[in-house]
């Protein structure tokens, strides 16, 4: 991890990507340099990567469990008896212990701890892909507020116009004052989703810059935009794909091989075991003589006959264990399946809509501008603005949020796939010490 980040803040005095614009001036941000971004610096990745360490370190007490055990001991005393001086005496021992069989019990838990390096790889990985996922749908869902925003300020501009024209008009003694009013409160209403628009897109950049671990004081710019990108693979070849090669199922799978070595360790405590030991020792002096020092060799075989039910309590845990394991990966893999169905669907359904709705935003403003001419020349009603202005308002947000869906859906489907996704080498590392 040291080195990663070693290697992150050279890069970062190389290129000063983030080293934090000057003031005034806001960072440009593509949406792979924001995916790039996350990887490294997200505190849930490097979190779920430390876990590689941790297995690492597991298989090492694994395989040094299955090797020699040498231990070394001393001890001093001092004793007075019937008035008659103090004795001293001290002794020192080195023993050493090597298992030498116990049904196989060490070599599975180094298997089993080979598997978990494996696993906690696996995991690194899907983080990654779950997270370039969620800065995905965080990057659109900021440039789809924004849009919005417009939306709704274009809106309150039309109505702010709208009651300029109706108070002359009224002024003129051509309308009525229920128009002015009607068109104040409309107006009013505008602005009041404007707001809630505005705050809308302030928490969206704030969440992108979250998955980030980016300053939320640092203005930003963001330099993608929606690009259609047609998806051509159906259904059933992505299920397929997926099935073989999410990451979490693989974890599974993995983790039914662990339990079923856990139960073959657990059927071994009916079986003996045997230890080879070799000591030494001296009294009364620091190194060994000749004629002060002892060797032993042995060999111990030991048999657990009765147990009282123990190893078989041990047993029956290990297959309940192994069974749910089991139905866990099926279950799982029911889950893909499903969410990968429904989630190419919805990016079908998607992709229609924004074909559709690029036709309805034409016809609107087309309506908008007769509605709003028929108006001033005294042959139209003050709701027939209303109505052309909501439907023109409507068709735009269709639009904008038709195409933002299938671009969501879209990384959806290739995450719910488990596409690979790895760091860039080149990726600038920002993680403070202190958010």
């Amino acid at each position: 991890m040291k080195k990663r980040f070693l290697i992150g803040a050279i890069l970062l005095a190389a290129s000063g990507f983030f080293a934090g614009p000057a003031a005034g001036q806001c960072a440009s941000l593509s949406l792979e340099e924001a995916i790039q971004t996350a990887l490294v610096n997200n505190p849930d990745v490097n979190i779920t990567r430390l876990a590689e360490d941790t297995a690492q370190a597991k298989l090492s007490q694994a395989r040094g469990s299955n090797s020699f055990s040498v231990k070394a001991g001393t001890t001093f005393g001092k004793s007075e008896q019937n008035d008659k001086g103090w004795n001293n005496t001290n002794g020192t021992t080195i023993s050493a212990s090597l298992p030498i069989f116990n049904g196989n019990i060490t070599g599975r838990n180094i298997e089993s701890a080979e598997i978990g390096v494996d696993i906690a790889k696996l995991q690194t990985q899907r983080k990654w892909e779950t997270t370039k996922l969620a800065v995905i749908k965080a990057y659109y869902d900021v440039l789809q507020a924004k849009k919005q925003v417009a939306v709704y300020q274009d809106s309150v501009d039309k109505y702010q116009l709208h009651l300029a024209n109706v108070e002359q008009l009224y002024n003129a003694g051509s309308k009525a004052k229920i128009d002015v009013l009607r068109s104040q409160v409309e107006l009013a209403d505008a602005r009041q989703i404007l707001i809630k628009g505005q705050n809308t897109y302030e928490n969206n950049i704030s969440i992108l810059k979250n998955l980030m671990y980016m300053d939320q004081n640092e203005p930003v710019e963001l330099t993608d935009d929606f690009v259609y990108e047609p998806f051509h693979e159906d259904v059933n070849s992505c299920v397929s794909y997926a099935l073989e090669q999410r990451k979490d199922l693989i974890v599974d799978t993995y983790q039914v091989k662990q339990k079923e070595l856990a139960l073959k360790n657990a059927l071994a405590g009916y079986m003996p075991t045997v230890d080879l030991s070799v000591s030494t020792g001296w009294n009364k002096q620091v190194t060994p003589s000749r004629n002060n020092h002892s060797v032993s060799g042995t060999i111990g075989v030991s048999w657990n006959i009765w147990d009282s039910g123990v190893t078989k309590g041990k047993v029956n845990a290990a297959k309940v264990e192994l069974e749910t394991a089991k139905l866990t990966l099926n279950k799982d893999k029911s889950t893909v399946d499903m969410n990968v169905r429904t989630d190419y669907n919805s990016m079908r359904e998607a992709e229609k809509r924004f074909e559709s709705t690029k036709e309805a935003v034409k016809e609107a403003q087309e309506d908008y501008f007769i509605a709003n001419e028929k108006y001033k020349a005294g042959e139209g009603i003050m709701l027939d603005i209303i109505d052309a202005q909501n439907a023109l308002a409507t068709a735009q947000h269709n639009y904008i949020s038709a195409q933002y869906d299938y671009a969501r859906y879209k990384a959806t489907v290739e995450s719910d796939m488990g596409l690979d996704v790895h760091p860039s080498t080149s990726t600038v590392s920002n993680a403070p010490s202190e958010k």
